[in-house]
């Protein structure tokens, strides 16, 4: 489908116009624990999370870095999916948790390499500092830069409850200093976190918007085993917006009317996410294919006549 006929702001098409090809990302390990866990802010972690969840089966800690770039490239070359640019993605852990020379040092091994052109580097609100910041607006002169903050919800209470470790003014603090260098920013929300009603998220959208983020990405809350957050699904659904009724129906037109409050700016780079289906214990969207979704939000906006940030 050509970029210009989608009704939002796509991330595959906003990168391509602006790296000039198409890009492929490669997630990469660089062994660092989240400090929810770690102690430096909390131990157990955020409610929702299960560690293993989160990490492609090619990455793989032990390996250096430069093999784990190499492994990647291979494991999508072998299913045939190749990308004009490369970037390397910092995606499991918290991939600021350390000092800034060991940051520098992986860095730079990431970007000498020689298939790999940028990288994307996820972290937390809470662990980022100017000298962390000033490394990484040294490397956006030569290289693609581009930082992704889990936020994942605009409402205190809820960042409380879900023991996130840090208040949405964090996350905004962190966005600004991030933007303020011209490094690319983007965050992460989930959706359909406890006690958060759909008008809650829909109106959260300012907040959102507040932020003027490159990129974003959202997904559904999935439940999985053995954790504080099953515990609640279990013992309490009502206070899950996906706990009952069609949820794929509600998570679509959902996301419809959260691309429809999103600032056009914004470039859209995740509507819903996958996970291994023998960790999760319930998801709104049982089964349904991230893409096949993506295509199914295309076609309600386009039949509907909406597009991005058409309800601002």
């Amino acid at each position: 489908m050509h970029h210009a006929a989608l009704p939002y702001n796509d991330y595959g098409g906003a990168m391509r116009h602006r790296l000039g090809g198409r890009i492929q990302k490669l997630a990469i390990d660089a062994a660092m624990r989240c400090p929810n866990r770690d102690g430096t802010v909390a131990y157990g972690g955020c409610t929702f999370c299960l560690d293993e969840a989160f990490t492609p089966s090619y990455c793989r800690t032990t390996s250096s870095i430069t093999q784990q770039i190499d492994h990647a490239l291979q494991f999508h070359h072998s299913r045939g999916r190749k990308g004009d640019i490369y970037i390397a993605y910092f995606q499991a852990g918290t991939s600021t948790n350390a000092p800034v020379e060991h940051l520098a040092k992986i860095y730079s091994e990431t970007l000498s390499h020689p298939a790999i052109s940028g990288i994307i580097v996820s972290t937390r609100p809470d662990c980022i500092d100017s000298q962390k910041l000033d490394l990484l607006e040294h490397l956006s002169h030569e290289h693609f830069v581009a930082m992704e903050y889990g936020i994942e919800s605009v409402y205190d209470t809820t960042l409380q409850a879900v023991n996130r470790g840090h208040d949405f003014a964090t996350a905004a603090h962190a966005v600004e200093a991030t933007r303020s260098r011209g490094i690319t920013t983007g965050a992460h929300f989930i959706v359909g976190l406890p006690d958060e009603s759909y008008k809650d998220i829909v109106e959260g959208m300012a907040r959102i918007n507040s932020l003027q983020l490159d990129t974003i990405k959202f997904h559904q809350l999935q439940i999985y085993r053995n954790t504080p957050m099953a515990e609640a699904w279990l013992h309490t659904p009502e206070r899950f917006l996906f706990s009952s009724g069609d949820t794929h129906e509600t998570y679509l037109s959902l996301m419809v009317d959260i691309i429809r409050h999103l600032d056009p700016h914004t470039a859209v780079d995740r509507i819903a996410t996958t996970a291994p289906r023998h960790l999760l214990l319930a998801s709104p969207l049982a089964g349904v294919r991230p893409d096949v979704l993506r295509g199914e939000v295309i076609s309600r906006m386009q039949s509907i006549g909406a597009h991005q940030g058409d309800m601002l």
